[in-house]
């Protein structure tokens, strides 16, 4: 008997911290917020880093695009485009399936942040309007020009164009990162394309295409776990 009520006072006890608030922070440790993604996927990988690069809290979910363990039931229903990568935030109230807008969403700053920070380091401040116009033509560089130049290049096009593009580009890089000391959502935007495009034909450098900038600014990024984790050794292009 009073083993029994010694095991009643324990779970009341339990449930009184619980009512307290005493356990808030074990159980705010699981995230509202999943990232469903493939890791070989670029546009996927440039969300991953600006995840990593946010301090955002987040759960890791990978999905098969193709053969017989291809896209599950369930996430078609999240996005029926069946598009990687997805962002799904409080809990599904939120779905977010294009990683432009999952860039445009960590940097105006409403996301979970991990234990151990305290901020989110892309979040733009928008009356800075000389850092937020510098990430906005970068990303758009990115999309318009190097994406389509650097397809045409690979497939045995248009790599004249391509290097001169990027040589063209290489003067605006503010350095160390591309839009100067910190980094920002254009480095996130820009590195898995420019990393492939260094894998493919690299390396690049001044001496080899007139990339000097790009070359430190690559080095920089890939001693950054945040970037490292994301690169890897099997990957995709962009097509």
């Amino acid at each position: 008997m009073a083993t029994s009520s010694f095991h009643l006072a324990s779970i009341l006890f339990l449930l009184l911290l619980v009512s307290c608030g005493a356990f808030s922070l074990k159980m705010s440790s699981a995230s509202s917020t999943k990232f469903v993604t493939n890791k070989m996927c670029p546009f996927a990988q440039k969300a991953w880093i600006a995840l990593e690069v946010s301090n955002t809290l987040y759960e890791f979910k990978e999905i098969s695009l193709y053969g017989s363990n291809g896209k599950p039931d369930w996430f078609w229903k999240l996005n029926p485009l069946g598009t990687v990568p997805v962002l799904s935030c409080n809990d599904g109230a939120s779905v977010i399936p294009d990683s432009e807008l999952i860039l445009d969403y960590i940097g105006s700053g409403p996301v979970e942040i991990g234990a151990g920070a305290d901020h989110n380091k892309l979040a733009l401040d928008p009356t800075n309007v000389d850092l937020v116009d510098s990430v906005k033509m970068w990303r758009r560089r990115i999309s318009e020009k190097v994406i389509p130049l650097g397809k045409s290049a690979v497939l045995g096009g248009g790599e004249k164009d391509l290097f001169q593009l990027l040589k063209e580009l290489n003067e605006n890089v503010e350095g160390p990162y591309l839009c100067g000391d910190s980094l920002t959502l254009a480095d996130c935007a820009s590195f898995p394309f420019l990393w492939r495009i260094d894998q493919e034909f690299g390396p690049l450098t001044e001496e080899s295409h007139g990339c000097g900038k790009f070359r430190i600014w690559l080095d920089l990024c890939q001693d950054s776990d945040a970037f490292s984790k994301t690169v890897q050794s099997s990957w995709w292009w962009w097509w």
